[in-house]
């Protein structure tokens, strides 16, 4: 957006990008971040804002990220792109740069963000380690003077006899020094003057050296001496040396063109680095601000929730509550000075510019923020000498600039409108300028401290009148900001708080306009009853508290008991299974016991066992299913208590009958009735114990067995059925074949998918009569029978 410059130098926009720019890490997000400028437009503020946020919401999850070795390569972009051979500084560059790409692509790879992505996940995609350019790079080169040998076979060899050749050299060189020149020489050593070894020799002896002279010392009483014996040695050396280079140079060109052929990927890398650098310096900003994204309207409505300075420290700032644009598009700010008006506008036009730069504000969530097309401020005293400008002149200046542009689209900020002149013309400019702005319906905020201006914003619809809290016992501000109230000068209180005497201030009191008296005591009124409303807010907000600690006290302990009764409700249920189960393992022993025995007194012991075992099963039975009579008048059945063969009264009909088929996911289930088959509901079913079933327990006798071992069938078949049929058959099956004294039984259920298999196992498992069970081997039925062996 082309915001006027003059605004945001006011507001001082540009600290808020300074202290951005020092979150950066890298030198371009640096850059990036002190060239940030606010938005006009809604989708592009909502995106750097998400942006912004989504950046936040890393930092906390995760570890902070640095972007501080994501090196500048613009240079070597741009000579690569004209096919320009690199140098090996500009070459590690680009590999310390492909470095910091492969370590932000894997802190993006978080686990949240790879399973919901967010507005950064698409930059942390672009990026591109390639990571085989990056270690050829940094095996071919150690540093920016060095090549390593292992670049290329041929650059190794060459170093090779670049160091025998050296090694021929000193060891000739060592012998002539301390052998055949060993008198003749100034020092005993081996020097090197224009690439070659050379040595020392004293000027009266330079002729008993035959070779080359390549210097002399500054007193002329040395000459360094390349003897004729390692000539040849150094020429073979200066040539080493040259193909070395070459071979070096060769080498920087691969590389060079090896990036070349990636231009495009280090181009997005570089640029996708940066990017995410100023993106994450949004999000540690906000992160010391403790700031949050505020919510956008394109209606003129501004309403910030505890809104603070982000220029003032955070522990003497008082953070303030500020609305305009809903009920009013213009609110006038009075009250006395250093009481926080300036700060109250600074607040309000520095947070809109950094909010539509894409900048989180120092406020608490769900604050809003209207887009605005252009921000002007008149704030603070600029007069010029050099044009001959007073305060006044200089303020009317900028106000003539502003009114000339200013629209419903736009946020206007003054500070002491009017002021500099006399106060009666000046009130009447300001309310001229003021009026002229509502008309247009220009978002308006001003500070004043005159009365007429008071005045006008009780009269006006559309205008609302605000004043900065001051506390008259400690004569100081508080820095609230109060909406609805006009501000007071307090001038006549402060002065008697102060030790001025009574009798001056009566005085002053008669040289006011009676108007202007009868003004400040209805402010004073107004004040007052402020002040008690508050009162009865605060403890109104207080018993809401407690109210609301009460009411979640109440639940957390209703939801303790009703865990607790579920809790004994599930214990009593399992006990009572326990007893029943263990009942029918003794009815079963008896059964067994009097079909061994034919001994009349053992049965009548096993009688009156029986009866003990049945009276504790009935007591235990009784207290382990009783219920409370307000948790549950009557047992609900369901599904799972009604299998085929379950006796059963179809409470609407009062018939009896047996269950045929369970029931189905609707309830309905099948009940045979005598000759009828009839179709119930599982809330119209109750369980029974028929005659019959209470006769057959009575009589269950010797001929029980006798009777069931002429006509029990080895082997029992279960396919086809389902597995609560399967269950009933078999349990029965079981029982009958036991108490018939069959060794071993054969169960077929198939092979299929094994379910029905696997839960004949689980009710055999459960048999304490059941010795041994296994699968048939082959020729026995395989996988589809399974052999049961009693005890």
């Amino acid at each position: 957006m082309s915001m006027n410059s003059k605004a945001p130098q006011v507001l001082e926009f540009h600290k808020i990008l300074q202290m951005l720019s020092e979150k950066a890490s890298s030198a371009a997000g640096k850059d990036m971040c002190l060239k940030l400028l606010p938005s006009g437009k809604p989708e592009v503020i909502e995106t750097m804002q998400q942006e912004t946020a989504d950046a936040l919401a890393r930092l906390l999850k995760n570890s902070a990220v640095s972007f501080s070795g994501c090196l500048d390569i613009k240079d070597c972009l741009a000579a690569l792109k004209i096919e320009r051979s690199l140098n090996a500084g500009e070459l590690l560059r680009i590999a310390k740069l492909l470095e910091n790409t492969n370590r932000i692509k894997a802190y993006g790879r978080s686990k949240e963000t790879m399973e919901q992505p967010d507005t950064l996940s698409p930059y942390f995609d672009s990026l591109e380690p390639l990571t085989e350019l990056a270690k050829e790079l940094n095996r071919c080169i150690i540093s920016e003077d060095e090549i390593s040998d292992e670049a290329s076979s041929t650059l190794k060899h060459i170093r090779r006899q670049i160091r025998l050749t050296g090694d021929k050299i000193h060891s000739d060189l060592t012998h002539m020094v301390n052998n055949k020149y060993k008198n003749v020489l100034q020092d005993n050593v081996i020097t090197m003057r224009d690439g070659r070894y050379c040595i020392p020799v004293k000027a009266e002896y330079k002729s008993s050296v035959p070779g080359m002279v390549h210097d002399q010392s500054a007193s002329a009483s040395t000459w360094f001496i390349e003897p004729a014996a390692i000539v040849e040695l150094n020429n073979k050396l200066r040539e080493l040396v040259g193909q070395e280079q070459a071979e070096i140079e060769r080498i920087l060109m691969e590389l060079s063109a090896s990036c070349g052929a990636h231009l495009q990927e280090l181009t997005t890398d570089s640029r996708t680095l940066t990017r995410l650098d100023f993106i994450f310096a949004k999000g540690f900003l906000a992160l010391e601000q403790n700031a949050t994204k505020p919510l956008y309207n394109e209606e003129g409505i501004i309403s910030l929730r505890k809104a603070r300075h982000p220029l003032l420290p955070k522990d003497t700032v008082v953070p303030t509550d500020i609305r305009i644009g809903r009920d009013f598009k213009m609110l006038i700010i009075t009250g006395p000075n250093t009481g926080g008006k300036t700060v109250t506008l600074k607040t309000v036009g520095l947070l809109s510019l950094m909010g539509q730069a894409g900048l989180h504000i120092p406020t608490l969530d769900r604050s809003e923020l209207s887009v605005f097309q252009e921000i002007y401020a008149d704030i603070g005293d600029e007069q010029s000498i050099e044009q001959s400008l007073s305060t006044f002149s200089s303020h009317m200046k900028k106000i003539v600039e502003i009114l000339k542009k200013a629209d419903q689209s736009s946020l206007c900020l003054f500070d002491e409108l009017g002021a500099g002149t006399d106060p009666t013309e000046g009130a009447a400019l300001a309310i001229a300028i003021l009026d002229e702005l509502r008309k247009r319906q220009a978002t308006t905020v001003a500070t004043t401290h005159y009365s007429e201006l008071k005045v006008y914003a009780l009269r006006k619809k559309g205008v609302e009148n605000a004043s900065c809290e001051f506390d008259i016992e400690t004569l100081s501000p508080t820095y609230r900001l109060l909406i609805g109230v006009p501000g007071k000068s307090n001038a006549f209180a402060i002065s008697k708080k102060l030790g001025l005497k009574d009798y001056i201030i009566e005085n002053a009191k008669k040289q006011i306009d009676k108007t202007d008296e009868s003004l400040e005591d209805v402010l004073s009124k107004l004040e007052d009853e402020r002040v008690t409303l508050e009162n009865v807010r605060s403890e109104i907000d207080r018993e809401k508290a407690e109210l609301s600690r009460l009411k979640e006290e109440y639940e957390t302990r209703s939801k303790k008991l009703a865990d607790s009764r579920d809790k004994l409700l599930r214990a009593s249920r399992e006990e009572a299974e326990d007893i029943l189960r263990e009942a029918k393992e003794t009815a079963d022993e008896a059964i067994l016991a009097f079909q061994k025995s034919g001994n009349i007194q053992d049965m009548e012991k096993m009688r009156d066992k029986l009866r003990q075992s049945l009276s504790r099963l009935r007591q235990g039975n009784a207290d382990a299913i009783a219920v409370p009579k307000d948790t549950e008048d009557k047992k609900k059945l369901k599904a799972a208590d009604l299998k085929p063969g379950t006796d059963v009264k179809i409470i609407s009909m009062n018939l009896e009958g047996r269950v045929i088929s369970p029931p189905d996911q609707k309830g309905k289930l099948f009940v045979q009735c005598g000759i009828m088959k009839i179709e119930a509901t599982l809330p119209d079913i109750e369980l029974i114990e028929t005659k019959e079933t209470q006769k057959l327990r009575r009589e269950a006798g010797a001929h029980y067995g006798l009777s069931k071992a002429s006509t029990i069938s080895p082997e029992l078949n279960l396919i086809g059925k389902t597995t609560d049929e399967a269950l009933y058959e078999l349990e029965k099956y079981l029982d009958d074949a036991y108490l018939s004294h069959l060794s071993s039984v054969r169960i077929v259920h198939g092979k299929g998918t094994g379910a029905l298999r696997n839960t004949v196992w689980k009710q055999l498992k459960r048999l304490k009569y059941v010795s041994a069970f296994r699968l048939a081997e082959y020729g026995e039925g395989d996988a589809g029978v399974t052999i049961v062996t009693f005890k």
